[in-house]
């Protein structure tokens, strides 16, 4: 497993519903909503990408607007602490760049008076989303540009004639490390009945579901909770819709 996956920016636990219920057939918010036991874990969806996180593997462009001949470019190392001439070994695996950029200001003043520091990205080589499901080659895959949904499933090599397009799961940490979940219609988009595919963000996750979302739920303990080391801070709980009859 790629060390670069240890700093990936998405925190996901093990689902704690049982099943998680299909959408209603025609339904047009595309947004899923918690159940009362975890309301409050779930933010209302914001398409505001979030800031990059820098990650193992990431080239930094660091810049000393008053010493120059200091300025370097430098490898995150897999232990998430970039080596400075100027300020030796900060960590910044995980933190924004605003919040790197002040930590290496803080640890140049060891041998600086008074650093003024940019920090810029290189090579965001931790910029990847996880694609899973019904796609042909899931797993992490690389998010070079800002790109949409659809394109990120074409990169894991397209859809399997079992894929569901119309609810396509896409998760997302939101402010304050909370998630944010909700569905796209794919199918709707490549027939242009949907206006426009969401773009990723870095550390996103994609979930193609083969004929009920429920399916998230065994997706995620067998790929993601067992592959990957996220902190388990928080759990997915969907509600079930009722339908005549009973639950889905």
């Amino acid at each position: 497993m790629s060390t670069t996956r240890r700093a990936l920016p998405l925190l996901l636990a093990p689902l704690v519903a049982p099943l998680v219920a299909p959408l209603l057939a025609g339904c047009t918010g595309h947004e899923i909503t918690a159940s009362p036991r975890g309301a409050e874990r779930f933010l209302p969806w914001d398409d505001t990408a979030p800031e990059y996180r820098i990650a193992a593997g990431d080239r930094l462009r660091v810049q000393y607007l008053l010493t120059p001949e200091l300025n370097e470019t430098a490898l995150v190392a897999p232990d998430g602490q970039v080596a400075l001439r100027a300020a030796g070994r900060v960590n910044v695996a995980g933190r924004s760049l605003s919040e790197a950029e002040a930590a290496i200001t803080q640890a140049s003043r060891r041998y600086l008076t008074n650093p003024v520091v940019t920090l810029g990205i290189e090579e965001a080589a931790g910029s990847v989303v996880l694609v899973g499901g019904m796609v042909r080659n899931p797993g992490q895959h690389p998010l070079p540009a800002r790109r949409g949904a659809l394109e990120a499933v074409i990169r894991a090599g397209g859809f399997t004639d079992e894929a569901r397009l119309n609810e396509v799961v896409l998760i997302r940490r939101g402010p304050g490390d909370l998630p944010m979940l909700r569905t796209l219609d794919l199918r709707g988009f490549v027939s242009g009945t949907v206006p426009e595919d969401v773009p990723l963000a870095a550390g996103d996750i994609v979930y193609v579901p083969r004929s009920r979302i429920a399916e998230v739920n065994l997706w995620i303990d067998q790929y993601v909770n067992r592959l990957i080391p996220f902190s388990r801070s928080f759990s997915y709980s969907i509600n079930r819709i009722p339908t005549v009859g009973g639950t889905i």
